[in-house]
């Protein structure tokens, strides 16, 4: 979701899961499966918001928040997870942010922060567990996501992405589809398709910028 000087991962979109949802056989229902975050393309930017999921008007999910970046927006941006905060300041974790749940619970949490002074940035947080704070040269990891087995079989959504780092390692991204993050001017690694995991944040070097993972596209799944 971001790059730059060791730039922060992205939040994962937020996940709704609910079993009393209404609805009305032979009806028509707007479903919308909203796209991950772009990919950064110019150095020091911070991430996009991914755009929102939903089903008709009952249910609405936020996309994930984009992490923070030096040179821009140093903190993570709010979203269905928060963004990560980028290691110059430091940045601060973004919140999650609630949408329409139409009766179903909310899953989504806190970027992690960036570590002030060791170009370690945070890690996005995920639908099961906050994004990992960076510390000492050590970059936070992407939050982990949660599971559910809707579509038959337990699978795991909203995982966040790992914080990019100067010289030592990536933060890894969290269960669910999560992108790592970069080191030493490597580009990070995208959210997984129809998870909405967060992109990791890219890895900075001396004369070169690793460009952040792209956030992975959402997924609207029913079951009767």
């Amino acid at each position: 979701m971001t790059n730059g000087g060791s730039a922060a991962g992205g939040g994962a979109g937020e996940v709704i899961y609910g079993t009393a949802l209404s609805v009305t056989a032979g009806t028509a229902y707007a479903i919308t499966v909203g796209a991950g975050g772009p990919t950064t393309t110019t150095n020091n930017t911070s991430g996009t918001n991914g755009n929102n999921s939903s089903f008709a008007s009952t249910v609405i999910a936020i996309g994930g928040g984009g992490g923070g970046a030096y040179s821009d927006t140093f903190n993570g941006k709010n979203g269905g997870s928060g963004g990560g905060g980028c290691y110059y300041a430091p940045g601060t974790g973004g919140t999650s942010t609630t949408g329409t749940l139409g009766g179903g619970t909310h899953y989504g949490n806190a970027g992690g922060t960036g570590a002030s002074g060791n170009n370690a940035s945070g890690g996005g947080g995920g639908a099961g567990a906050v994004g990992g704070n960076a510390s000492g040269n050590t970059a936070g990891n992407g939050g982990n996501g949660q599971a559910f087995s809707i579509s038959g079989t337990s699978v795991t959504y909203g995982g966040g992405g790992g914080g990019g780092n100067f010289a030592s390692t990536g933060g890894s991204g969290g269960s669910g589809g999560g992108g790592g993050g970069s080191v030493n001017g490597a580009n990070a690694t995208s959210g997984t398709a129809n998870t909405g995991g967060g992109g990791g944040g890219g890895g900075d070097a001396v004369s070169v910028s690793g460009f952040g993972g792209a956030g992975g596209s959402g997924i609207v799944i029913l079951s009767w």
